[in-house]
């Protein structure tokens, strides 16, 4: 006998369609991956702050594909907004679709059972250790972080899922809210426990922000915001281990405190791991005489970037230039640059010898006498233009001319005429092309070099936050959901990072550049690896592997014969698990069915 499926249709979406509702100015239709959700606004909130009004909607559906937004599925609450709606009787699906994508799941699988994360996330979260896995593969694949969305995803996927039960966004919500900051604690106390603290580790520390534009957060605050909007921000940073290639922590905390401000919290937790034998290789937002001298009081070494126009910095390029831009020694392979090292001090009472390694970029140089000029060109002109009036000059201004004001007149910002700075200019013209990296440690220029530009994977990962696991926009208004979609997204760039590396070495190891071998064409690959349930029973392969599959899993240390392990595991579990219905939703659950606030 066919089960009934009726109750998880009354509960999620009515066995019924209707017409779209034509209402000006209240119905939105928004795409997410291959559905069309219809939202219905209810109020709108005025934000004192922006001084505009922010629509606060609820999904009352979605749209019939292939009818043009003619025709939609409602949900339970479509009747509170329509009362009047007569629904015509649609024919009941199926809660699991009989096509489930496996690929991706596999992969993933793969690389949960090498960081063992499954048992880790187990003795933290108990019996949620399989939903929080199943939301941060959600993350990775969809590339987005919206609960409403889940249950679409479940229902085409293999599960972590006890039972794999199909859960609804409700439940989603609840567990967001749910998790505690001594949860997540645990797990990075677990996470950096199970690393090889004997071996010597270069970590690289990156931070980065998100614009708010959510409710009462109590870590939202005003601050130096990457994108100013003029809305509070969060800092986040970031640790990576650069020497084995994985994340180890991160960090949350308010807008106002500035990074300079914050490493010394970030030192201190890394000592608190256990992490001896390491340098931190950091940017020149976190130079400060206190910082270094820290770090120098716990026998940790560092390398740092310097802003080009300290004075330290100036000094060493005057003293240096012409002795090694053009010898062939002093060329770093494969880079177009020159370096060099210098021993010297960097206070004049400092306790310790620092190692200025100096480099020069030709390219570099071009690029920046260019903007330079430029810019000198431009307020040269404006200058011209503005003889006789009154304006206020900025520092830039006065850097690299010397203004002459109407002493007579009753403001001394009335201009008469400007002369260049021509000395100034010529010696900011000189420093084109130079940048200089600081070690406490003795190394070459090109092993400084290589260890610094290895500090680009926290950039690369803070872009895969941001652009592929969609964590620009986290979607929440309490802080409890805000911590677990972050923690959610740090597990998610963890596996995400591990794929990534995995499939750099195979390209290495192929030395033949391959499209399909990219984190997001690879999982458009792993996505077409279909199961098929036939004669509503057992799920079988829908084609065999393909070439460019068996590359990616071969990049994963996977054989065709382990893949095809995997696939009767998932259908045998398929066949004990049992289709119930997705949980009732709440009413006033507005973390998962409104879109009214956001973080960016």
């Amino acid at each position: 006998m066919q089960p009934s499926y009726s109750k998880y249709f009354n509960k999620m979406y009515l066995t019924s369609t209707t017409n779209t509702p034509k209402v000006p100015g209240k119905i939105v239709i928004r795409k997410k991956g291959n559905c069309s959700y219809v939202l219905y606004e209810i109020e709108r909130v005025y934000d004192s702050k922006r001084q505009f009004n922010v629509p606060k909607r609820v999904i009352v559906g979605k749209i019939v594909p292939d009818t043009d937004d003619a025709l939609m599925i409602p949900n339970e609450r479509f009747s509170e907004f329509f009362p009047d709606r007569t629904l015509e009787h649609l024919a009941v699906a199926p809660l699991r679709s009989s096509t489930l994508r496996v690929g991706s799941f596999i992969a993933f699988s793969k690389i949960i059972k090498e960081y063992e994360l499954r048992g880790l996330l187990e003795q933290v979260f108990r019996d949620q250790n399989g939903l929080l896995l199943d939301l941060v593969l959600y993350m990775i694949v969809t590339e987005d972080n919206a609960g409403q969305y889940y249950p679409e995803y479940a229902r085409c996927h293999p599960l972590f899922t006890n039972e794999m039960k199909i859960l609804g966004d409700s439940s989603v919500s609840k567990f967001l809210q749910n998790v505690s900051r001594d949860q997540i604690t645990t797990f990075m106390d677990l996470w950096n426990a199970r690393l090889d603290h004997r071996q010597r580790i270069y970590v690289s520390y990156d931070s980065t922000n998100k614009n708010s534009q959510a409710g009462a957060i109590d870590l939202m605050e005003f601050g130096k915001a990457k994108v100013d909007e003029g809305v509070p921000v969060l800092n986040l940073a970031l640790a990576f281990d650069k020497t084995n290639q994985i994340p180890l922590f991160y960090e949350l905390y308010p807008g106002s405190v500035n990074d300079v401000s914050q490493l010394k919290q970030m030192v201190d937790k890394i000592v608190a791991y256990n992490y001896r034998s390491l340098g931190i290789i950091i940017d020149r937002g976190y130079f400060s005489r206190t910082n270094l001298e820290y770090m120098d009081s716990l026998g940790i070494n560092f390398l740092i970037m310097i802003k080009g126009c300290r004075k330290q910095i100036c000094e060493v390029v005057e003293q240096t230039r012409g002795t090694f831009e053009t010898k062939n020694s002093c060329r770093l392979p494969g880079t177009g640059i020159s370096g060099t090292t210098v021993k010297r001090m960097l206070y004049a009472d400092d306790g310790k010898v620092r190692y200025f390694h100096l480099f020069f970029d030709s390219m570099k140089m071009a690029s920046e006498r260019e903007e330079l000029e430029t810019m000198i060109e431009n307020m040269t002109q404006e200058l011209k233009d503005a003889d006789g009036c009154e304006k206020e000059w900025g520092q830039l201004y006065t850097k690299f001319f010397n203004l002459h004001f109407d002493e007579t007149a009753p403001k001394p910002s009335h201009l008469l005429f400007a002369e260049a700075k021509d000395d100034v200019i010529e010696r900011e013209l000189q420093l084109c092309g130079y940048f200089c990296l600081v070690s406490s440690e003795k190394m070459t220029a090109e092993q400084a070099y290589r260890l610094y530009r290895g500090r680009d994977i926290s950039e690369k990962l803070f872009r895969a936050d941001k652009s592929f696991l969609d964590s620009g926009s986290q979607r929440v208004h309490s802080r409890n959901s805000l911590e677990t979609k972050i923690f959610i997204g740090f597990v998610a760039l963890i596996i995400r990072n591990r794929f990534y590396n995995l499939l750099k070495e195979e390209l290495r190891r192929l030395n033949v550049r391959k499209n399909y071998m990219t984190v997001p064409a690879a999982l458009k690959e792993l996505e077409k690896i279909e199961m098929t349930r036939v004669n509503g029973g057992k799920y079988l392969l829908e084609y065999a592997l393909t070439r460019n599959q068996k590359q990616i899993f071969q990049a994963l240390g996977l054989s065709q014969e382990d893949v095809l392990t995997y696939i009767q595991k998932i259908a045998a579990e398929l066949k004990l698990a049992k289709d119930k219905p997705a949980e009732a939703e709440k009413d006033g659950d507005d973390s998962a069915q409104t879109e009214n606030r956001c973080i960016n």
